[in-house]
């Protein structure tokens, strides 16, 4: 499980990002780079980085599902993810 701290950095950052979303869009078509510069840096959406919603890891994360691989893996054995089971052949 990732630290508290950098857990509660990401979602910071998600909360900045929507709030300046409209503005920066703004900002961009308008050519205006000085005001964007103004702007937080981390409002930018680049800064962002997919980190597991359940346990904060960062590495091995799927998009489709929000998760790390190791939590999908448990979820999925436990019947916990619809529509996923273990594949036999």
């Amino acid at each position: 499980m990732a630290r508290k701290s950098v857990i509660a950095r990401e979602i910071k950052r998600e909360r900045l990002v929507a709030k300046y979303a409209d503005l920066r869009k703004k900002l961009k078509e308008e050519g205006d780079y000085e005001a964007l510069d103004k702007l937080p840096r981390n409002s930018s959406k680049v800064r962002l980085h997919n980190r597991c919603k359940l346990t904060g890891r960062p590495k091995g994360y799927m998009r489709k599902f929000g998760i790390n691989r190791v939590t999908f893996r448990k979820m999925a054995n436990e019947g916990l993810i619809p529509g996923v089971t273990k594949a036999s052949w």
